[in-house]
C-alpha cells in the first residue's frame, strides 16, 4: 500500500460530541478509530468510521493493544465521567506520541486537563454559544470552530461577490492572511483545492486564519 500523509484520528467516547467529531472527520476522508466502553455505541458507529472498538480507555494495556501511539491525534470525548476523562488523558500523556485533545465539562475540569498535559482543551457547550453568535451576526457563516485564542476555522457560504471567481482571483491569503483549506460542493469535499478552482452558487469554503483576519474577510464579503 502506498505511503499516505493522511492523518489518523482516534476518538474516545461515543457520546453526542464524540460521535459528531468522528462523523465529521470520517466525512472529510480521514481514518478514524472510534473507542467506547459500551459495545452498543461502537456498533452504532462501526459503519461510519474506519474502525470501531469496544475498550476501557482507563486501561493502559487496552490502549497499547490498539496501537494508540501510532495515531496523529487522539480526541478524548468522554461525557459525564470526569474521572475517566482525566485518567485516560494521563495514560495517553504517559504513553507519548499523539496530540491529545480533550473535551472539558467545565473550567475546573479544563484546568486539571491543562495541568496534566492535554495539548488542547475544548469546551463544546461554551463554544456552541460562540457559533450561534456568529450564525446570527453573519448569515454566510455556516460554522465557526475556535482552534486557539488567535486562530479559528470558518465555513463560509460563497457570496455573490465570490461566485464565478477562482481561488487565485479571490486571493484571500494576500488580502486577509487566511487560507482556504477545502471547498464543499453538495456532498463532495475537495480537501486540496487548486488556485484555478472556480466557485459556484451553493459552494462552501472552509477557511482557517487569525480571528481578526477572518472577521475582516467576513465583513468584506458580507455585502455579497
Amino acid at each position: 500500500m502506498a505511503h499516505t500523509e493522511k492523518k489518523q484520528f482516534a476518538v474516545i467516547g461515543m457520546g453526542r460530541f464524540g460521535l459528531s467529531v468522528a462523523k465529521a472527520l470520517s466525512g472529510m476522508g480521514f481514518d478514524v478509530l472510534a473507542i467506547d466502553s459500551d459495545e452498543l455505541q461502537t456498533q452504532a458507529v462501526s459503519t461510519i468510521v474506519t474502525h470501531a472498538v469496544s475498550a476501557d480507555s482507563t486501561d493502559e494495556e487496552a490502549l497499547r493493544a490498539l496501537g494508540i501511539r501510532n495515531f496523529d491525534v487522539v480526541v478524548v470525548a468522554i461525557g459525564e465521567d470526569i474521572q475517566a476523562s482525566i485518567l485516560t488523558t494521563l495514560i495517553l500523556k504517559d504513553m507519548g506520541g499523539p496530540l491529545i485533545v480533550v473535551k472539558a465539562q467545565n473550567e475546573l475540569h479544563g484546568k486539571v486537563l491543562h495541568k496534566i498535559g492535554a495539548d488542547k482543551v475544548i469546551y463544546p457547550e461554551r463554544d456552541m454559544g460562540l457559533r450561534v453568535a456568529h450564525h446570527l451576526t453573519s448569515p454566510n457563516i455556516l460554522d465557526y470552530i475556535e482552534l486557539s485564542d488567535e486562530y479559528s476555522i470558518v465555513e463560509l457560504r460563497a457570496t455573490k461577490a465570490m461566485i464565478g471567481q477562482n481561488l487565485k482571483e479571490l486571493n484571500v491569503r494576500a488580502k486577509f492572511g487566511c487560507n482556504v483549506m477545502a471547498i464543499k460542493r453538495g456532498t463532495k469535499m475537495n480537501i486540496s483545492p487548486s488556485s484555478s478552482d472556480r466557485l459556484s452558487e451553493g459552494d462552501v469554503l472552509v477557511i482557517v486564519g487569525e480571528k481578526n483576519d477572518l472577521t475582516k474577510m467576513e465583513l468584506a464579503y458580507s455585502e455579497g
